[in-house]
């Protein structure tokens, strides 16, 4: 499993970093990784939302259907997306902290079935695309490394 974890510490309140931390909508906003990101299924954020998000890979992209799988607002939001070669959990959390709050960005990529053999592999360039996406996040919630 390739696991990518960052800490941003920024001046929105809570409920303004839950709400666009769990709007996958922001994906393209934030992580250069991200073509395109729609909502496909319900009517605003929240446990029945479900987004295709098209990622970079060769050719026109990848799009992964993303469902909510955990949804306990404003504290936090997971999301996954299943396809025939991996899955990828992405776990959101966001507490107060003083005036603003703390937003914990916590990615796990899984090659399935028998190409787990080779996760070990995805783990420098997850981390790769990791980094350019915290850019991104420090950028968007006008934060700071933790």
């Amino acid at each position: 499993m390739a696991k990518y974890v960052t800490t941003i510490e920024s001046p929105m309140s809570p409920d303004a970093a839950f709400a666009y931390m769990a709007d996958l909508r922001n994906f393209e906003e934030w992580d250069p990784g991200v073509q395109r990101s729609e909502q496909v299924e319900g009517a605003s954020i929240g446990p029945d939302a479900v987004y295709d998000v098209t990622v970079d890979a060769p050719g026109k992209g990848l799009t992964l259907r993303y469902r909510t799988v955990e949804y306990d607002a404003p504290r936090s939001v997971t999301v996954e997306a299943k396809s025939t070669l991996f899955t990828s959990l992405d776990r959101i959390t966001v507490e107060p902290s003083g005036d603003g709050s703390l937003v914990t960005y916590d990615a796990e990529l899984t090659l399935n079935g028998p190409l787990g053999l080779f996760d070990v592999a995805l783990k420098p360039t997850f981390r790769k695309i990791g980094g350019r996406a915290n850019e991104g996040l420090l950028r968007v919630l006008d934060g700071t490394q933790r």
